[in-house]
């Protein structure tokens, strides 16, 4: 059975520019037969990571809260495409935080093959940087990055705006309907018997002697 897409909003506006872009994205992959499920992660403050290094020892974040009910749920999702709006060229605070605390303290192998994109949304400019920079957690964990058609991103300052942006819902559209194909694919693969990778055990180099 394919697994399901997380969709997460990261913007303190809940149906805002990110949530256009989602939903247009997640239309896309509803309609391409693959189920969608999006976590808006609120307006309250997230804690960041404090680097305890608590979670190699318990098996999860220190800090109970939306990061350790998304890390015990990662088995049903097969794809995550994680939205952000843009400031000051890069993601929001909430948004990395959660992120990197997520990253970190969940089981690293669950990642593995996971279809992965990330969406942004601005007024005018910093989209790519933004972009960028949220793609960094997938290619560092051996998840799959997922293109569209151009860069993931829509413009507008208000929904009403984003929603007027053609170019930037038909590049949602494209991006959910190339992760759809590849979900597909996986699971043909799987059922033809064809194995994903099995990795080395990771090494890792310090530079400073």
């Amino acid at each position: 059975m394919i697994k399901k897409v997380l969709l997460i909003n990261g913007s303190p506006n809940e149906h805002g520019c990110t949530d256009v872009a989602l939903l247009e994205a997640a239309a896309s992959l509803n309609k391409n037969g693959i189920e969608t499920e999006i976590l808006w992660l609120g307006k309250q403050p997230m804690q960041d990571c404090i680097a305890c290094f608590q979670c190699r020892q318990k098996g999860k974040c220190v800090f109970n809260d939306q990061v350790n009910e998304i890390a015990a749920r990662l088995d049903e999702f097969g794809g995550m495409i994680v939205g952000s709006p843009v400031y000051y060229g890069g993601p929001n605070g909430r948004l990395t935080s959660f992120l990197d605390r997520l990253f970190f303290s969940a089981d690293g192998t669950k990642f593995r093959g996971m279809l992965a994109a990330s969406v942004v949304s601005c007024r005018r400019g910093g989209a790519t940087a933004a972009f960028e920079r949220l793609n960094q957690y997938f290619l560092m964990t051996n998840m799959h990055v997922v293109s569209s058609q151009y860069w993931n991103q829509i413009h507008g300052f208000i929904a009403e705006e984003a929603r007027q942006d053609e170019e930037g819902l038909q590049t949602m559209r494209t991006l959910g309907a190339n992760m759809a194909y590849l979900l597909k694919a996986g699971e043909a693969a799987e059922n033809a018997g064809i194995t994903k990778p099995e990795y080395e055990e990771a090494t890792f180099t310090n530079f400073i002697r």
